[in-house]
C-alpha cells in the first residue's frame, strides 16, 4: 500500500470516491488536490471517521496547470512513491456554439483535459519504476452528440481518447489506465447541465464511486483500456 492522488474531492463523485477509499484502505497516504477548502476539510473529516490517516490537502486551482508539476514532485518526494492517480475533477459551462467564448472553452479544457494530462505525465515519471494505476472520469457526454454542451462534451471525448492511448503506451511500465463514463449523476456539475432535473431520480455519486473503487482494487487487472459506461437502469 502506498500513496494515491485524487482531484475533485470537494463534492460529487470525487468526494464519494475519497470516502469509499478510506473504508477500503487500499492506500497508506492520500494527497487531495482542490481549492474549496471548507468542502475538502469536510471530506477529510469523513475519511478520518473511517480510520484514514496521512491525509494531505494541496490547495490548487486545476485551471492553473503550470502549478501541478511542482505539486506532483512535492508529493512524490515526501512519500517516495505514487501508486494511484484519480482524475475526477470536472468543469462545465454549457453553451451552444454561437455563444461559447474562447475563454470558456479554454477553461473547460484546462480543467478537464490539460490538468489530467499534466498529472498523468508527471505521475508516470515516478510510476514507471514501480507500476501503478490511473483512473480518469470522462462522461457519456463524450460518447454521443450533446447539442449545447460543445466544450464539455468535446473535452470528455478527449479524456476517453487519452485514456485509451495511454493504456497501450504505459503498459510497458506496468501502469494500468482506467476510464469511466458516468451517465446522469446527481452532482453539482450535473445541476449546471440540467438545472430542472430532480437529482433524486438519477444515479448517485456513491454508486459511481463503488464502481471506481472496484476498478482500482490492487487485485483488478483485466478492465483497463476500456471506456466503461456507468448507468443506473431506469425503474419501471
Amino acid at each position: 500500500m502506498a500513496t494515491c492522488m485524487i482531484t475533485g474531492i470537494g463534492s460529487g463523485i470525487g468526494r464519494a470516491v475519497a470516502i469509499e477509499l478510506s473504508r477500503r484502505k487500499y492506500y497508506r497516504s492520500y494527497a487531495l488536490l482542490g481549492r474549496n477548502i471548507d468542502a475538502i476539510n469536510d471530506t477529510i473529516t469523513e475519511m478520518e471517521k473511517n480510520g484514514a490517516e496521512n491525509i494531505e490537502f494541496y490547495s490548487v486551482d486545476l485551471s492553473e496547470v503550470e502549478k501541478l508539476v511542482e505539486i506532483v514532485d512535492l508529493i512524490a518526494k515526501k512519500h517516495d512513491d505514487i501508486e494511484a492517480l484519480y482524475n475526477i475533477a470536472g468543469y462545465t459551462d454549457p453553451q451552444p456554439l454561437l455563444t461559447t467564448t474562447l475563454e470558456s472553452f479554454e477553461v473547460t479544457y484546462r480543467i478537464n483535459v490539460f490538468a489530467p494530462f499534466i498529472l498523468m505525465r508527471e505521475c508516470t515519471k515516478y510510476m514507471r519504476n514501480t507500476g501503478g494505476k490511473i483512473l480518469n472520469v470522462a462522461s457519456t457526454a463524450g460518447m454521443t452528440p450533446r447539442p449545447g454542451w460543445l466544450s464539455y462534451a468535446s473535452s470528455k471525448a478527449s479524456v476517453i481518447a487519452m485514456s485509451q492511448t495511454l493504456t497501450a503506451e504505459l503498459a510497458e511500465y506496468g501502469i494500468k489506465v482506467y476510464c469511466v463514463s458516468p451517465g446522469r449523476c446527481a452532482t453539482k456539475l450535473r445541476t449546471r447541465l440540467a438545472p430542472d432535473e430532480d437529482p433524486t431520480t438519477i444515479m448517485q455519486p456513491e454508486e459511481v464511486a463503488d464502481v471506481i473503487c472496484n476498478l482500482m482494487n490492487p487485485t483488478e487487472c483485466c478492465l483497463d483500456g476500456q471506456n466503461i459506461t456507468i448507468r443506473r437502469q431506469i425503474q419501471r
